[in-house]
C-alpha cells in the first residue's frame, strides 16, 4: 500500500475480494478483450471476410496478456483509454491487430462489460441477502416466544416478542430480493450498436444486409452471455437503468439502516447486542464502554449508499440526444461505490446477525416497568368478574395510574402501580394476586409467536430453499 496518497476506505477497509475484483482495473480490461472476441467472432461465423479464424484464435489466446504499463503509456499520449487498450492487445496480436474493434465504438466494450459487471455483481448481492435473511431467520426462530416491550414513536407500547419484530427486517430485505430478480430481467447487452445506436458502420461492412446486422447484435450478446439485446440505444445503453440500479442497491441501504439504528437503541438499554470480540475496544477513554461500532458503521454506510440515486437521476435526465460524456467521470465512481457499498453493508449485516445476544433479564426488567400500566385493562375486568363495578374500578385505577406514573417521572421512583392497587381496599385482590395476572408476559403479544412462526414457514422457507446454494457462501468474518 503507497501510504502517501489517499486510499478509497471502501475498498482498503470494507468490502469483499469478490467485489472488489469485479470492479478492478485486469476484470473491466480483460472484459473489454472479451468483447472484442465476441465481436470478431461473430463478425466471421456471419461471413465477413475481413475476419478470419486464424484472427479469432489469437485474439482468443491474448484475453488475458494484458501489457498494462504499455496501455497506460499510450493512453497518457493519445488521452483514450479505449483506443490505448485496442493498441496494446494488437502489439500482442498481429495478425488481428487491423480488425480489432472492427466497426465498433469505444461504448461497445464500456457499455457491454459494465452491464456484465453488474449482473456478476447483484449475484453477490443476492448472496449477502440471502445469508442475512438466513441468520434473521434462525435468530427469529430462537426467540419468536420471548416477550419484550414493542415502541411506537420510541415511547412504551404494548409487548411483541422478539422474533416478531426481527420478521419485519427480514420481510424488507426479501422486498429487496425480489427487485433485484426483476432487476436481473432488465440488465441485458448494449450488443452491436454502432456509433450514435443506428449500426451504421456494420451495414456497410456488411455491405447493405440488415438481416446480418440484426444477427450480429444478437450473436455478439449471446457470446457476452446475455440473453436478449437493448432493442434501440444511443451511443450508451440508457442510463435510465444505472438509475433503477441504484435505487434498488439504495433499497438494500434503507433496512440495514433501519436495522443497524434500532440494535444501536436497544444496545443502549443493554437489551440485545452486537457481537462484541473478546479482545474489541469500546473507548479509548471509557475502558467500561460496548459501543455498538458494527452497526454504527452500517448506519454511516447505508446513508451514503441511499444519497447515490439523485446523482444517477441527474446523469440519466443530462444525456444530450445520443449521449454527452458528463456521465463518464461521475459513473465510474457512483457504479462501483453502489455496489461496493451495498457489499460492505451486507458483509456487516451478515456479521452482527451471525451472533446477536439478547439479554433476558434486561428484557424483563422494562417489560415489568411499563407492563403495570398496559395490564390495567386486564385487571378491570378481573375486578368485574369479583363483582365491583367497572366505573368505580376504573376510576381508581386511573388514579393509581396517574400517581404512579408522575412518581417515576418526578420523582424517579420505580414503577408501583401494583403495589397501589393492592393497598387499596377498594380493590378486591392481593398483590400476589395481581402479580398472578401479569406474570405470564407473552399473553400480552397477541399473535406475535403464531405470526413469526406462520411467516418462517410459509414465506421465508421457500425463499431459503430456492436459494439454498448461496447460503454460507458469504464471509462473515471482519477483519476491520
Amino acid at each position: 500500500m503507497n501510504r502517501d496518497i489517499y486510499q478509497e476506505p471502501l475498498v482498503s477497509r470494507y468490502t469483499s475480494p469478490e467485489m472488489q475484483h469485479l470492479f478492478s482495473e485486469r476484470f473491466k480490461f480483460t472484459h473489454w478483450r472479451t468483447c472484442w472476441v465476441a465481436l470478431a467472432e461473430a463478425q466471421c461465423e456471419l461471413g465477413l471476410s475481413l475476419v478470419t479464424r486464424e484472427m479469432v484464435d489469437e485474439l482468443k489466446a491474448h484475453v488475458e496478456d494484458i501489457d498494462f504499463e504499455l496501455a497506460a503509456a499510450k493512453e497518457k499520449e493519445i488521452r483514450h483509454d479505449v483506443m490505448a487498450h485496442v493498441f496494446a492487445y494488437g502489439r500482442k496480436c498481429p495478425k488481428a491487430e487491423a480488425i480489432i474493434h472492427l466497426g465498433a465504438t469505444s461504448q461497445f466494450v464500456v457499455c457491454n462489460t459494465d452491464l456484465h459487471i453488474q449482473k456478476k455483481a447483484l449475484q453477490l448481492v443476492k448472496q449477502g441477502i440471502v445469508n442475512v435473511v438466513a441468520n434473521l431467520a434462525r435468530f427469529c426462530n430462537t426467540y419468536k416466544d420471548m416477550a419484550t416491550l414493542g415502541f411506537t414513536h420510541y415511547q412504551a407500547a404494548q409487548p411483541t416478542t422478539i422474533g416478531k419484530r426481527n420478521t419485519l427486517y427480514i420481510q424488507d430485505l426479501l422486498m429487496d430480493l425480489a427487485y433485484i430478480e426483476q432487476l436481473e430481467l432488465k440488465i441485458v447487452a448494449r450488443g452491436a450498436k454502432g456509433t450514435v445506436g443506428t449500426q451504421a458502420t456494420f451495414l456497410e461492412l456488411f455491405e447493405g444486409d440488415h438481416a446480418k446486422v440484426r444477427a450480429l447484435d444478437e450473436l455478439v450478446a449471446k457470446k457476452l452471455g446475455f440473453n436478449d439485446v437493448f432493442p434501440v440505444t444511443g451511443q450508451t445503453y440508457p442510463r435510465k437503468l444505472d438509475m433503477k440500479t441504484a435505487e434498488t442497491l439504495a433499497g438494500v441501504g434503507m433496512p440495514a439502516h433501519k436495522f443497524a439504528v434500532d440494535l444501536r437503541l436497544l444496545s443502549n438499554l443493554k437489551v440485545q447486542e452486537e457481537p462484541f470480540a473478546k479482545q474489541q475496544v469500546g473507548s479509548s477513554a471509557m475502558a467500561y464502554k460496548r459501543n455498538p461500532m458494527r452497526s454504527e458503521r452500517m448506519t454511516g454506510l447505508a446513508r451514503k449508499l441511499m444519497g447515490l440515486p439523485a446523482d444517477f437521476a441527474a446523469t440519466a435526465g443530462n444525456q444530450w440526444f445520443e449521449r454527452t460524456l458528463d456521465d463518464s467521470a461521475i459513473r465510474r465512481m457512483d457504479l462501483a461505490q453502489a455496489f461496493l457499498l451495498t457489499d460492505a453493508i451486507l458483509k456487516l449485516y451478515v456479521n452482527i446477525t451471525s451472533d446477536m445476544v439478547v439479554y433476558p433479564k434486561q428484557v424483563e426488567r422494562y417489560l415489568r416497568a411499563e407492563l403495570p400500566f398496559m395490564a390495567t385493562e386486564k385487571i378491570l375486568m378481573a375486578c368485574v368478574e369479583r363483582g365491583k363495578s367497572r366505573q368505580e374500578m376504573h376510576e381508581v385505577i386511573r388514579e393509581h395510574s396517574v400517581a404512579a406514573g408522575l412518581a417515576v417521572k418526578e420523582q424517579g421512583k420505580e414503577n408501583d402501580l401494583l403495589e397501589r392497587l393492592a393497598e387499596d381496599d377498594r380493590i378486591p385482590f392481593e398483590l400476589n394476586e395481581i402479580n398472578g395476572l401479569i406474570s405470564n408476559y407473552q399473553e400480552f403479544t397477541g399473535r406475535a409467536s403464531e405470526q413469526t412462526t406462520e411467516y418462517l414457514r410459509e414465506v421465508v422457507a421457500s425463499v431459503l430453499e430456492r436459494h439454498s446454494d448461496l447460503i454460507g457462501s458469504t464471509d462473515a468474518s471482519l477483519t476491520v
